[in-house]
């Protein structure tokens, strides 16, 4: 689209979702396949330590519509977004060769700061060109890492700039933000049974160090970093019951 082009008239039906290529986006691609007509996702390389996330995008996007047919004809377009100034403001272990530890802040050094903020308001910048009213982000305050930009109040606050400073109504969706990784893959399997989880388990990517090795009964990674332990945990109560 042309940057003289008008923005296309916003649909109630049309969803963007934020899709890293991980179990949480993976889910929510899913859970908004089967809520809106028509749904686009939308990727960010900001020089991330564990980029491999990106080239399982389009493994996950190519296996969703056999797990469902309906899925096929909802399923738009992908767009992925160059933001190599996010890594080059961000000193931390996900966008550094250094070790995974907790700052002096009381936060983990995987902590991106303002990641959110400005995935977010580039989706909004998007959403608003393609006339995409619901945006879905995989964002979660049950377990997660103490990032604050997680936060439903974050989110909440954040839904009203947009909103103002665009002059639109967009809906700001996070299926995940009151559950646990248990129930994560509880509602994989609720949208899309035995094979939308077993799709999420082999073929997305959640290890911080991009480790792709050995795949785990829960999936692929190094199996000690925080993302891979709180992944494997989740999946030990969700196959526990």
């Amino acid at each position: 689209m042309a940057a003289t082009d008008e923005p296309a008239p916003m649909a109630d039906d049309g969803a963007l979702v934020l899709f890293s290529g991980g179990q949480d986006s993976a889910t929510c691609l899913a859970w908004a396949l089967d809520r809106f007509g028509h749904v686009e996702t939308l990727g960010f390389d900001y020089g991330q330590r564990h980029q491999v996330e990106l080239a399982c995008r389009a493994t996950i996007r190519d296996g969703l519509p056999p797990v469902k047919a309906e899925w096929a004809a909802r399923l738009g377009p992908d767009h992925t977004l160059a933001l190599a100034a996010l890594g080059e403001v961000s000193d931390t272990a996900l966008t550094r060769s250094v070790a995974i530890a907790m700052t002096d802040q009381g936060l983990p050094n995987t902590f991106v700061p303002g990641r959110n903020l400005v995935f977010l308001t580039f989706a909004a910048a998007l959403a608003y060109r393609r006339g995409l009213k619901h945006i879905v982000t995989g964002v979660c305050e049950t377990d997660y890492s103490g990032y604050p930009d997680c936060r439903d109040d974050t989110i909440k606050a954040l839904q009203v700039a947009l909103n103002l400073g665009m002059e639109k109504r967009f809906v700001l969706h996070t299926p995940l933000m009151f559950i646990d990784k248990a129930e994560t893959w509880r509602l994989a399997e609720r949208l899309g049974g035995a094979a939308l989880v077993e799709l999420i388990r082999t073929e997305s990517h959640s290890c911080y160090l991009g480790d792709r090795s050995q795949l785990h009964d829960w999936g692929h990674g190094c199996g000690t970093c925080p993302a891979c332990e709180l992944r494997a945990a989740g999946w030990r109560r969700y196959r526990n019951g």
